[in-house]
């Protein structure tokens, strides 16, 4: 292996550090490696790596056999990737993908997601990957592992009681989320300003009485206004509420007219767990018809 280092400084050679890019690459061999052999690659496996940057956990994917697709923004680091891999493009074992991730369409047969990520892509891409695994036909993907800020991925997890909010509670729709690996500021070239965290998330496959995209409407409403109990929020018609097959202002309206007295509208957002959350927006679905 040439090393995280080497391939990072290869990168440099060839173009400055691009501050919008997010580009603060992970230098530790020891903490690439921990993450690939958290993942437990086989040669069956079909990793997706989102923003390869240098290559340096894109060589050590490589080396667990697996077949790698990686998708890279950058054009400079693209045509670097595509000369430090040449033989295992050749192999048909490396694919790179020069594009947004967040826009091209991925391929159907992925079996994990593993990436060192742009910290400012985070919230879409966890979207991107929810869309991906409820639209995947064989249900393939079975663990994404991404190195994120710190504060995202305890926002994600809900960690804290602080940290309760529409992220953590609209992911646990479709993920079972957790950090396995904090990753303190030295371990990346430059140095970012915060620490990272590894997080795991595991597809739950779980089906809801009511609409997911009902849930995530009513949480994402609801906790952008969380200093308001939910009663006055929801008093409202979401302003997307059109995008959900069936419904439409006068259905909502009906909605929430049956559960004008209900004492869980009278709560705030963070005072209502999970399995709250579905139970009040089945009660709106069912009560709308």
């Amino acid at each position: 292996m040439r090393g995280a280092r080497w391939l990072v400084d290869s990168l440099r050679a060839k173009q400055p550090f691009n501050k919008e890019l997010g580009q603060h690459f992970l230098v530790n061999d020891d903490l690439i490696e921990f993450s690939v052999k958290h993942a437990v690659l086989t040669n069956k496996d079909h990793v997706l790596e989102i923003g390869a940057g240098p290559g340096v956990l894109t060589e050590a994917l490589l080396n667990s056999n697996s077949k790698v697709t990686a998708i890279e923004i950058d054009r400079v680091a693209v045509k670097h990737l595509r000369e430090m891999f040449a033989p295992e493009i050749e192999q048909g074992r490396l694919e790179i993908i020069d594009g947004d991730a967040l826009e091209i369409k991925w391929p159907q047969n992925i079996t994990k997601v593993i990436a060192n990520i742009p910290y400012q892509i985070s919230s879409p891409l966890i979207d991107k990957l929810t869309k991906y695994i409820r639209e995947q036909k064989e249900k393939s993907l079975d663990l994404v592992l991404l190195l994120v800020q710190e504060e995202f991925g305890e926002r994600l997890v809900m960690e804290y009681e602080s940290d309760v909010g529409s992220l953590g509670m609209t992911a646990l729709l479709d993920w079972e989320s957790k950090i396995i690996k904090k990753v303190p500021p030295h371990n990346f070239s430059p140095n970012p300003k915060v620490n990272s965290c590894f997080i795991e998330m595991i597809p739950s496959n779980e089906e809801f009485p009511c609409d997911k995209r009902l849930v995530k409407q009513v949480i994402h409403s609801t906790f952008s206004q969380r200093r308001k109990k939910i009663r006055t929020t929801l008093k409202s018609v979401p302003k997307r509420i059109n995008r959900i097959p069936q419904w439409h202002s006068s259905r909502w309206k009906k909605a929430y007219s049956s559960l004008i007295d209900d004492e869980r509208l009278e709560c705030r957002p963070e005072e209502l767990d999970f399995d709250e959350w579905i139970e009040l927006c089945c009660d709106l679905d069912k009560n709308s018809v």
